[in-house]
């Protein structure tokens, strides 16, 4: 690995000094000046891994464990994009002298996908770009001094599994009460199942609509700071994805597995499940025994208006009127309310509008009565998190998506509120894999190669050749520390 530790003192510094050089002629030049110390220092590191990797390679070449086993076929030179840039290095192809499997068994000593052209890191830097800009942008992402193409990050995405919830690490929390929210967002599709298969409805209008799904559990919420009027949500997991038909139940099972994994259910008095009352929700939450349907404040407020608008001046009063009739009268009484708006409506559309009031609150009646007695329930955010979570990426700006798209970017941006690792993910996808036919065969024989390897290559004339003065230390790490820090690796 010294040769590119040599290459860059015999090309870099020259080149870092004559940075320096016309920075002290312009000093108004500084961004020019980083630009050139960053270029040569990330094309130090780029030859530096090449080596590393084209080393390891030729220990697995000259390795007599190998040779016992596998013949070499043929040695290629193959790219990688890194976070930093592309590295080329070498990797040979060998074929197992009994069962002619052939591998490039340098790809099992790094974990490597055969057919693998980005790094781990390069690609959870791309989605970590992806989920909050746009596929194009997560391949310039990818890397500083490269970048991959929009259907590339796409692929990557589209190919993507999520771990399962994992059980809370020591003692689970306990509260006395859980709240549950639930709301959707409308995405559009590009097509159904292929390109061109979209209809259009008697008004002309493609019927090209999807939902993703967003639940999130939170113990309440709390002030960002003692003085502030800013609140956030204490605790909050979030759950987000298309579940179309069956997977419903899927949807619901995992949010109940969540709080079984990371709460005292002994200790809870009451689940809130703070919603609209759509129908994918009322399903859902009867999978999770305890819970007590509310209406959420939003929605609540927005039918008492429309259903009073008309009334102008008195609009206010009536509200309060139909609220107090909710909380603390019979449905009955909440009728003869509703009579009254009827008849004030001028015409058929404050008409409508009434009736869908009535008819929605009605059917959210118990959900509705719940909201407005029990104030220690937080009023419901699912429209402002609907928005930040999904709606910002996926449907705020005009663009299409493919079914699966949608629904593993909404899967993702959950992963990302969650806070989770990306880098985790990305390694993640290498454990839900199956394995390769030969694969185990190649394991063995590269792990008997790290056991048996012992002998260290003579750095010393590398480092004598170097015209720079180095401190001792440095000299010491890289005559005998280098090639334990390679084994440390494998």
């Amino acid at each position: 690995m010294l040769n590119s530790i040599q290459h860059f003192i015999e090309n870099g510094v020259p080149n870092l000094q004559k940075a320096s050089k016309d920075f002290s002629e312009d000093p108004r030049d500084f961004a020019g000046f980083v630009y050139r110390v960053r270029n040569e220092a990330l094309q130090m590191a780029l030859d530096y891994i090449s080596e590393t990797l084209t080393t390891c390679n030729q220990i697995l070449k000259d390795s007599p464990v190998r040779k016992e086993r596998w013949e070499v076929v043929r040695t290629d030179e193959k790219s990688l994009i890194t976070s930093i840039g592309k590295v080329m290095f070498s990797k040979t192809l060998f074929k197992n002298k009994v069962t002619g499997e052939r591998r490039y068994l340098l790809d099992d000593m790094l974990s490597f996908d055969p057919h693998e052209r980005m790094s781990e890191d390069a690609i959870a830097q791309l989605l970590s770009e992806s989920v909050q800009t746009s596929y194009r942008k997560g391949g310039q992402a990818a890397s500083i001094l490269d970048e991959v193409s929009k259907e590339t990050v796409k692929d990557k995405i589209h190919a993507l599994e999520f771990p399962k919830e994992q059980k809370r690490r020591g003692r689970k929390r306990k509260v006395e009460y859980l709240y549950i929210e639930a709301d959707e967002d409308h995405v559009s599709l590009q097509f159904q199942k292929k390109k061109g298969d979209l209809q259009v409805n008697q008004y002309g209008r493609k019927l090209n609509g999807m939902i993703n799904k967003l639940i999130y559990v939170h113990e309440g919420i709390e002030k960002d700071a003692p003085k502030s009027t800013r609140h956030h949500l204490v605790n909050a997991h979030f759950f987000c994805g298309a579940y179309e038909g069956k997977a419903n139940s899927e949807l619901w099972d995992e949010v109940y597995t969540y709080i079984d994994n990371n709460y005292d259910i002994s200790s809870i008095k009451r689940i809130y499940l703070g919603a609209d009352g759509g129908a994918w929700i009322k399903a859902g939450g009867k999978r999770i025994s305890g819970i007590t349907y509310v209406m959420d404040e939003f929605h609540l407020k927005k039918y008492l208006i429309k259903m009073t608008n008309h009334l102008m001046d008195s609009a206010d009063d009536a509200r309060k009127l139909l609220c107090e009739m909710i909380k603390d009268g019979s449905k009955e009484d909440f009728l003869s309310v509703v009579d009254m708006l009827e008849y004030h409506a001028s015409n058929d559309k404050e008409m409508k509008r009434v009736q869908e009031g009535a008819d929605y609150i009605l059917d959210n009646w118990s959900a509705a009565k719940t909201r407005l007695r029990y104030r220690r329930i937080p009023g419901c955010s699912t429209e402002g998190h609907v928005s930040h979570v999904l709606s910002k990426r996926m449907s705020m700006t005009p663009m299409g998506w493919s079914r699966k798209g949608a629904d593993k970017m909404a899967r993702l941006s959950a992963y990302t509120w969650n806070k989770r690792d990306m880098l985790e993910l990305v390694r993640y996808q290498k454990t839900v894999m199956p394995k390769a036919a030969g694969a185990e065969e190649a394991e063995t024989v590269v792990a008997q190669v790290k056991d048996k390897q012992h002998s260290h290559p003579a750095w010393g004339k590398y480092v004598d050749s170097i015209q720079v003065e180095l401190s001792s230390e440095l000299k010491k790490w890289m005559s005998i520390g280098m090639h334990n820090y390679i084994w440390k690796l494998f």
